[in-house]
Parts: structure tokens; sequence; C-alpha cells
């Protein structure tokens, strides 16, 4: 695997901003109601996140440290700000569905974070396909949650019936409180699968970014316990 792929596996499974990372919850958890509105979402901050990683790396060297945030916003912003318009004019049906969440894509966590760990220390190809991998991450996380809600909340799928007719749909799962359950199933899944989430494996000292980590949690974890075996 080069350094290329790597960065696309790494965001996809390794780091999965939603399953592992745990972060991005508010557009996780508020627009998931439907298989739609979780592609549509993740698309949409896909896009933002290759285009934002592109062009805080390429000018990497000019942004003074001294305003790097605000700059990074300023891109951000204004990279959101098209891609709710062009939603707006060419998908409206999304465009009502996800409604105030598209704006807030500026302040999500997973842009900004990958702006400043890793596009603004990495050339811009390598930045992309970090974006890119993380876009996918996060575009999977939302469309996987959107479909278990989707299917068993209203017995449809894509808006499409699929659940025969005598199924009674579980209304919970498209509520509000859906959303903390099926993500809640998902977790167990994962941790009794022995699949490392952020709550596992997590040492004293790490702030919980893998990408600027010069150990992984596990080696630093073994090595503390023997540190504290010879005390």
């Amino acid at each position: 695997m080069n350094k290329y792929t790597e960065r696309i596996y790494n965001g996809v499974v390794k780091e999965n901003p939603t399953f592992i990372m745990m972060l991005g919850m508010c557009p996780t958890l508020a627009v998931t109601t439907s298989a739609v509105n979780g592609f549509g979402m993740g698309v949409s901050t896909l896009a933002v996140l290759i285009l934002s990683n592109l062009i805080i790396s390429a000018l990497r060297k000019v942004i003074p440290d001294q305003v790097r945030l605000p700059a990074y916003i300023v891109i951000v912003a204004s990279l959101v700000t098209v891609i709710q318009l062009l939603i707006q004019a060419y998908i409206p049906f999304l465009y009502d569905a996800l409604g105030i969440y598209i704006p807030l894509i500026v302040v999500n966590c997973i842009i900004l974070g990958r702006a400043e760990a890793y596009a603004a220390k990495n050339p811009p190809l390598l930045s992309v396909m970090d974006g890119l991998g993380m876009g996918l991450g996060f575009t999977l996380a939302l469309t996987l949650i959107g479909i278990v809600r989707e299917l068993f909340g209203a017995g449809t799928l894509f808006g499409v019936q699929v659940m025969p007719d005598f199924y009674e749909p579980v209304s919970i799962l498209v509520k509000a409180p859906g959303a903390f359950l099926v993500l809640a199933i998902i977790i167990a899944v994962m941790n009794g699968a022995h699949i490392d989430t952020a709550a596992n494996e997590k040492v004293e000292g790490c702030d919980g970014c893998c990408a600027t980590c010069g150990k992984s949690c596990e080696q630093r974890a073994n090595q503390e316990t023997k540190e504290g075996e010879r005390v």
C-alpha cells in the first residue's frame, strides 16, 4: 500500500471520523433520518474536505501562523457557500431536507481538524487523498446509519418501499432518540468484533489525533505498563 492509498484506507477504516474518531456527531445524528439525507450530507462534506485540503495545503507556506485558523474558516466558508448554492439550484429536495445543516459544515470539526493536522503540513496531492479518505469514511458512515434508520423506522430504502405490508415500522428510529440508538448499536457491534473506536486503547497523553502520533496507542499502552511494573 503506497502513501496515497494509505490515506484513503486511513479515512475509511483506520480513522473513520464517525465510527472511530467520533467526530461530526451533529450532522451524523441530525440528518440521517433517511439514506438519501445521509448520503447527501456525506457527499457535500466530502467535496468541501477535498477542496479545502487542496487549497490550504497549496497556501500552507503563505498563510501566517498567527491567522491560520481564521484563514481556514474563510476558505471553508467560501467552499460551503458554493456547495450550498449548487444543492439549492440543482437538488432542491435535498436542500429542503438538510436545511441549516449545510451551512454548519463550516464548523464541522472533521474539516478544520484535517486542515490543521494534515493539510497544513503536507503537499497538495497527499492532502487531497487525505480529504478523499476522510470524506468517503464520513459518507459511508452517514449512509449506513441512514439506511438502518430508514429501513427499520419507515420500511423504505432510498424512498422505495421494501418492507412487506405487514411490517410495523419502529417509528422511534426516525426520531431524535433513534439516531443515538442506531449509533450505539453499531458501536456495540464494532466492540464485539474487537474493532477499536476512540473509546478503546486510549492512553494518557493521547489527543485523539492518530495522524500526528509517532506510536500506536497499543504500543504506548504496553510501554507504560512495563514502566509501571518496573516501579
